[in-house]
């Protein structure tokens, strides 16, 4: 996943809401989003080479999400799956901040990533990639892509604006969630020259819904937790064209533990 925007103990009604984007190669064997056989409890899609996931929440209110980070100088195969962490705190017991210590002693077995997992109580971010300590999050509205988070890449800066109308303004749906990180249109290349974004492909990926007919959005995922523990899922999947193909909604009201 290569774009989150979400919304953390902001609305009173809506303790936690996430738009996403996953963002990976079109050939990359995929299966779309539900309720795992082997973890009944998890709701998440699943990479098929893999095994992993990056993004999911469970019947009891846990929630993980992973984004890569870029990093030029960190090109090598890691030895783990970076999509096995979502999956082992969605299906572990640990509290947060238990886990992110605990994964901190063995980071760098894995390639750059960001991680954010929460268990409805509260919601932590950690990456390898700086020497950071676990940082559990204030209320407030984030945005996450291939840098720490709340780098003000265009397509975060963009998506927590519409974010933060959204819950000003709108109603709470997952069409208006998706809204928050569908823009199509690219950065300028001055703007992204400032940043440090002056690649060959930065300005494809500038975007924040991508498309290329190898690499680009390959599904968008919103999720609204309301207070209550009601928990409201959708998934749209895309083509290399940027066509909407399939949709997965779940819903389902969380069980205390």
């Amino acid at each position: 996943m290569c774009l989150l925007v979400f919304a953390h103990q902001v609305s009173p009604e809506f303790p936690l809401l996430i738009a996403a984007n996953r963002d990976e190669f079109h050939g990359r064997a995929t299966a779309a989003s539900a309720f795992w056989e082997q973890y009944p409890d998890v709701l998440a899609g699943q990479d098929l080479e893999q095994g992993g996931t990056w993004m999911g929440v469970t019947r009891s209110g846990r929630f993980a999400a992973v984004t890569n980070y870029r990093d030029p100088a960190r090109t090598a195969a890691a030895p783990r799956s970076r999509g096995a962490l979502p999956l082992d705190f969605l299906t572990g017991t640990q509290e947060p901040r238990a886990y992110l210590d605990e994964l901190a002693g063995r980071a760098l077995e894995y390639a750059g990533f960001n991680l954010l997992v929460g268990d409805g109580n509260s919601l932590w971010y950690f990456t390898n990639s700086d020497d950071l300590e676990p940082l559990r999050l204030p209320p407030g509205i984030y945005g996450l892509s291939n840098a720490r988070l709340d780098t003000p890449w265009p397509k975060v800066a963009l998506g927590k604006a519409r974010m933060q109308s959204l819950i000003e303004t709108g109603a709470i749906t997952h069409d208006a969630l998706a809204a928050v990180v569908n823009d199509r249109k690219r950065a300028g290349r001055r703007e992204l020259k400032e940043l440090q974004l002056d690649g060959a492909m930065d300005p494809v990926l500038s975007a924040q819904f991508i498309v290329t007919e190898t690499y680009g959005t390959r599904s968008t995922t919103t999720l609204s937790i309301h207070a209550d523990g009601n928990t409201a899922w959708r998934e749209q999947c895309f083509d290399n064209q940027g066509e909407l193909r399939t949709e997965q909604r779940l819903a389902f009201q969380q069980r205390a533990i």
